[in-house]
């Protein structure tokens, strides 16, 4: 197995375990991080951001597979089923990484997921009719991004 690989795997073994700071570990210090919801993390916020997910996380099951990596470049799949917190919705959100590598941690990391349907999940109707719009997006990112900012203010 590739070193590349086993980090990956790492990485997600302790997401399982809601292990974020040993999620954190994982990443080079200049990190970049952008899903569909948190985009254009950079450095710190990047494990920040995984600290606050598994702090809150509820009836949280992550499985990854399908792991490939060189010197250079890695992806994986992942799968994570849970409790949205803010409405009680239970969601599986179904997410293919994208990875980059420099002096052995993640360098660049890039999520993606269909917004729309994981807004159907979480938001319930609102998130079915409406979670393709670019203003309930829109909406869902300010939000979050305000939560990171909170998380990070408090453990500075």
């Amino acid at each position: 197995m590739h070193a590349n690989e086993a980090l990956i795997n790492r990485f997600y073994e302790a997401f399982a375990k809601l292990d974020g700071e040993a999620m954190a570990a994982c990443y080079h210090p200049d990190a970049t991080f952008s899903d569909p919801v948190f985009q254009g993390l950079k450095g710190k916020e990047c494990g920040g951001m995984w600290r606050m997910l598994t702090g809150r996380a509820a009836d949280l099951k992550v499985v990854h597979s399908n792991v490939k990596a060189d010197d250079a470049r890695g992806s994986a799949h992942w799968d994570a089923w849970y409790l949205f917190s803010a409405t009680g919705n239970k969601v599986h959100n179904v997410i293919d990484a994208e990875f980059e590598f420099k002096d052995g941690l993640i360098f660049r990391h890039t999520d993606t997921f269909d917004l729309w349907r994981w807004a159907g999940m979480a938001l319930g109707l609102k998130g079915k009719v409406l979670g393709w719009a670019p203003p309930v997006q829109n909406a869902i990112r300010k939000q979050a991004r305000k939560g990171l900012d909170l998380f990070l203010a408090k453990e500075s």
